[in-house]
């Protein structure tokens, strides 16, 4: 048709983002707190722009990208207007690339995959908003904005309880008899003890919160600076990942894990540290909404403090470690207890905010997050959507984050990190396969019939 590609883009963006208002709308404080208002000056072509990627003598079109990608990591959205932006490189080796930004306080990272799968050739329409004749309260109850209402009214409701009963948490129902008590505690023995010990969860998992250790002061723990880099990795194959879980008993998840953990240990021995006996504790984002509600805007997720074994040499003996420990927190309060502080944290003045944020970066090296994406490659726009990944956002004292994303029967390892705490993170990426293949090759090494 001889239609420019950002127009293209701009007409996909225009049918199937627009629709959630928040990508419409302006964050604005005042005294009454903070809110959303309509933008009057909204301007597409403001928040979708094409740009040509330049390239220094010497550098790869991959290290030119991250480059990019780092500057704009570190550029603040503009606050009067929609807190996104997406950059269109129309030539990059070989085919395009697109660079987004989304601010956090639009939605975290389930509900942007959901939001950003409505781009793609296929993809579902945003869901309709009722219309007024339906009742202001059925609008905000099943609206795209409807989670901070649901957060203030109801945050131990069924939500909750479904979304712990969905990931196997062993709190379900007794959040669910929290959220209605009168629906019978103490009606039966069996129930008055379920409550009583929950109570005592309840107060050993809070206290575990409030007095956690600092971890290792590694190189990688400080002060971070006002530069980041970003690294990343050409994808592994998911069903090696799951092949290695089935073998040794332990999710997909766990197998990554411990991949991290190894190629940061390695990172560190290499430039003459010596981590052994040391831990760092990354926080894992854990999601707490059903995932038929993906679509929602807002966020819904908790934090766990998972404590990376980065000083256990034997890839065995690390996974296990730390198949342990996600075993210890899966049946945690945590989750909601940091969903609750995080919840609260936006009500509170700046420097009691400032105070909680300090608290958990003394606690924290880094933040670490796996999303999963679709199982197969989608097309936008007619073209095929070879590779994604995506950057975690970390507090201005946590200076390493690291983002796990399944994709296309592959799993994309990513890093961005402070450039005076890791100068180079593509060191600790370019460790990651490294570490898969030693698990790999163990696993095959098992005699036949062991790998169930």
């Amino acid at each position: 048709t001889g239609r420019h590609p950002v127009e293209w883009a701009r007409q996909r963006v225009r049918e199937r983002l627009l629709p959630y208002r928040r990508f419409v709308q302006v964050a604005r404080e005042d005294a009454a707190g903070a809110h959303w208002s309509d933008d009057p000056d909204f301007r597409l072509e403001r928040h979708l722009q094409s740009r040509p990627l330049r390239r220094r003598k010497g550098q790869t079109a991959q290290q030119a990208l991250q480059e990019r990608v780092a500057t704009l990591a570190m550029q603040p959205l503009d606050p009067d207007h929609p807190l996104w932006h997406f950059e269109l490189i129309e030539q990059h080796d070989g085919g395009s690339a697109l660079i987004a930004r989304i601010h956090h306080c639009i939605a975290d990272g389930i509900a942007l995959i959901s939001v950003m799968m409505s781009l793609v050739d296929g993809g579902a329409l945003p869901p309709q908003r009722d219309k007024p004749a339906r009742g202001r309260k059925k609008a905000l109850r099943e609206g795209a904005e409807d989670w901070v209402a649901d957060s203030l009214i109801r945050p131990l409701g069924d939500i909750t309880a479904r979304a712990l009963e969905a990931a196997g948490g062993g709190a379900a129902k007794s959040m669910a008899l929290l959220a209605e008590p009168q629906k019978g505690i103490g009606h039966t023995m069996d129930q008055a003890m379920e409550m009583a010990r929950l109570g005592g969860q309840l107060a050993s998992d809070l206290a575990a919160l409030a007095l956690m250790p600092d971890d290792s002061p590694t190189r990688l723990k400080g002060k971070p600076g006002h530069t980041k880099r970003v690294a990343w990795c050409e994808p592994v194959p998911l069903d090696e990942v799951k092949a290695i879980g089935r073998a040794f008993g332990c999710s997909v998840n766990d197998v990554l894990l411990a991949c991290v953990a190894g190629a940061i240990g390695n990172y560190l021995r290499d430039l003459g540290d010596d981590p052994a006996g040391q831990e760092i504790r990354a926080m894992v984002p854990v999601n707490l909404r059903p995932m038929e509600d993906a679509w929602k805007l807002g966020n819904r997720f908790g934090l766990v403090p998972l404590l990376l074994p980065i000083g256990t040499e034997h890839p065995l003996e690390r996974l296990f470690a730390v198949k342990r420990r996600m075993a210890d927190l899966k049946g945690s309060l945590q989750p909601l207890l940091t969903f609750g502080l995080l919840s609260v944290a936006g009500l509170l003045v700046k420097p009691a905010q400032e105070a909680m944020l300090s608290l958990f970066g003394r606690k924290t090296t880094a933040v670490m997050t796996n999303v999963p994406g679709p199982a197969h490659k989608l097309k936008v726009c007619g073209s095929t959507l070879e590779q994604t990944r995506f950057w975690v956002p970390q507090t201005g004292t946590v200076g390493l984050g690291v983002s796990i994303l399944s994709y296309g029967g592959g799993v994309q390892f990513g890093c961005i990190a402070d450039s005076g705490l890791c100068p180079d993170p593509q060191q600790v990426v370019d460790r990651f396969t490294p570490e898969f293949e030693r698990l790999l090759t163990l696993t095959l090494m098992l005699p036949w019939g062991e790998t169930g």
